[in-house]
């Protein structure tokens, strides 16, 4: 059976100000889109942290829902809250498959979270994930680098080319920014 498929997230972080842009394409396998306006950018936690995701629908659900449990057990410490999570998948093997990733941001922290347990913080203020997460990644980079636009203007360019370059990305952009 195939799985629902298909996205590019991208946060960009510069000036005090964190943007997590998605696009809205869904995808079944390798030719079919299904859906053209899916969310997946989303405030949680009170509107305090933004997180963004890709990869199998149920998959990234269950991250996302595993994600916002230890947001309200550890009383909104995104830090804390994912080196807790990524601990949980060395403990669960049913965890520890879930093909999917996920970028989180608060006012402070620019985090991915993959759906075996990994937890990596960007240095440059720029990460991507999904099917057009490299070339909304370089796009972003190159942009923060050689530009004095917004994170959430850097973040909006950045998907927009994707969508011009990856079958996998559309046009259709949800954008939060904290």
């Amino acid at each position: 059976m195939e799985q629902f498929r298909g996205t590019t997230i991208i946060a960009v972080k510069r000036n005090g100000k964190t943007a997590v842009a998605g696009d809205g394409q869904l995808t079944m396998g390798q030719n079919v889109v299904m859906k053209g306006n899916a969310v997946k950018v989303r405030r949680i936690f009170n509107d305090n942290v933004v997180i963004g995701f890709a990869g199998g629908v149920a998959d990234a659900f269950s991250l996302s829902n595993r994600f916002e449990e230890m947001l309200n057990k550890f009383n909104g410490n995104l830090m804390r809250s994912a080196v807790e999570l990524a601990l949980t998948f060395r403990n669960d093997e049913v965890m520890r498959k879930l093909e999917a990733l996920m970028i989180v941001a608060d006012k402070d922290n620019l985090l991915i979270i993959s759906g075996n347990g990994e937890v990596i913080e960007p240095d440059n203020g720029v990460c991507a994930i999904g099917s057009g997460g490299n070339y909304a990644y370089s796009a972003g980079k190159a942009l923060i680098e050689n530009t004095n636009l917004s994170a959430r203007e850097i973040a909006e360019k950045a998907i927009n080319i994707a969508g011009d370059i990856c079958i996998f990305t559309n046009h259709n952009i949800v954008v939060e920014e904290v």
